[in-house]
C-alpha cells in the first residue's frame, strides 16, 4: 500500500483535504493519517497549532499527535524513526498511510530517508555558549553568513536548530543540507501532493486563522502550558503564536498584543515553506481554492499506485 503525502504551507487546508480523501475512499479502504507538523507532536498545544480535535478527526486514526510533553525536545531524527514505523505498520494493515503536514525538515527526512550526521558535544556546547552570548537573532545571522540555505529553512527564533546547523557545518565543512540526500524517488514510492493558495488569498486565510486562535483562547492555553513547563521547552516554547504570547506576557501585557506579531511571523514562515517545497519536482500542486481537490488527489494517488 503506497502512501500519500499532502504537504504545503501553513493554513492551506491540508488536514481538511486529508479527511476529504479518507471519506472519498471510505467504501474502498481504510485511511490513517500520520502527522508531519512538528508542533502538533506536543500534548496541550492544540489551539495555536490548529490541531484537529478528536471529534474533527471523524473517527480516522491519527498518528504522531500528542506524543511529547512541552518540556521534551522534538528532533527530526526521532520523528523520522517513529513516523516511518507508523507508515509501515499502517500499510501492513492494508490501510492507506496519509502523511499530512508542512514542517519542511520533518517531511523530507521521512520521504527521503535522511541519515543524520554525528554530533560532537564539545562543538555543540561551544555554539550553545555563543547562542547565550549573542542571542538567537545574531546567531541566525551568523548562520546565514556561512550557510544561507540553512538559515532560510530554519526559523530565526529556533536557537536549537541554528546551533545544530552550525555544528554540522563545522564538523563536515559542508552546508547543513549537504548531509541530506538529494531529491530522488520518494520513499515507499509515495505520491506527494502540494496544496497552496494565491498569496493574497492565503494571507487573508492566515489573518482569519490568527484571529480565530486568539478568540478561541490561545492566551489561556499558553498560560496553562506555562504551568506545565512550557518556558523550559527548547522547541515548544518557540512555536509560532506561543513564543509571541510568552513575549507579551513577559513584557507585562495580557497576551492580546501578540496577535499581530503572530500573523506576521506565520506569513513569513509560509514564504519559507513555499520556497522549500516548490523546489521539489515530485510534488503535484493543487490550488486550495479549486473544487474537487479530493478527487484530484485520489486520481493522482491511483496513477502512482
Amino acid at each position: 500500500m503506497r502512501p500519500l503525502a499532502i504537504v504545503g504551507p501553513t493554513g492551506t487546508g491540508k488536514s481538511d483535504l486529508a479527511l476529504a480523501v479518507a471519506e472519498l475512499l471510505s467504501g474502498e479502504l481504510a485511511v490513517e493519517v500520520v502527522n508531519a507538523d512538528a508542533m502538533q507532536l506536543y500534548r496541550g498545544m492544540d489551539i495555536g497549532t490548529a490541531k484537529l480535535t478528536v471529534a474533527e478527526r471523524r473517527g480516522i486514526p491519527h498518528h504522531q499527535l500528542d506524543v511529547l510533553d512541552v518540556t521534551d525536545t522534538a528532533t527530526v531524527a526521532r520523528y523520522q524513526q517513529a513516523a516511518a514505523a507508523d507508515v509501515e505498520a499502517i500499510a501492513a494493515r492494508g490501510a492507506l498511510p496519509v502523511v499530512v503536514g508542512g514542517s519542511m525538515l520533518y517531511v523530507q527526512s521521512l520521504l527521503d530517508q535522511w541519515s543524520f550526521p554525528a554530533t560532537d558535544p564539545a562543538v555543540r556546547a561551544r555554539w550553545e555558549r555563543r547562542l547565550a552570548e549573542v542571542g538567537v537573532a545574531e546567531l541566525h545571522r551568523e548562520l546565514a553568513g556561512v550557510d544561507p540555505a540553512a538559515a532560510g529553512s530554519i526559523l530565526p527564533t529556533d536557537g536549537r536548530r541554528i546551533v545544530r546547523a552550525l555544528e554540522v557545518v563545522e564538523l563536515t565543512g559542508q552546508p547543513f543540507a549537504a548531509s541530506a540526500p538529494g531529491i530522488g524517488a520518494p520513499r515507499w514510492n509515495t505520491a506527494i501532493i502540494g496544496l497552496d493558495w494565491d498569496t493574497a488569498l492565503l494571507d487573508e486565510r492566515l489573518a482569519r486563522r490568527t484571529e480565530l486562535m486568539f478568540d478561541r483562547g490561545l492566551v489561556d492555553e499558553v498560560t496553562g502550558l506555562l504551568d506545565r513547563g512550557l518556558r523550559d521547552g527548547v522547541t515548544a516554547s518557540r512555536a509560532l503564536g506561543y513564543a509571541q504570547v510568552i513575549a507579551d506576557l513577559d513584557a507585562g501585557g495580557d497576551g492580546s498584543a501578540a496577535r499581530e506579531p503572530t500573523f506576521i511571523g506565520t506569513r513569513r514562515y509560509v514564504r519559507r515553506q513555499r520556497s522549500w517545497f516548490r523546489r521539489d519536482h515530485r510534488i503535484a500542486w493543487l490550488d486550495g481554492a479549486a473544487a474537487g481537490n479530493a478527487e484530484q488527489v485520489v486520481r493522482r494517488w491511483r496513477a502512482v499506485s
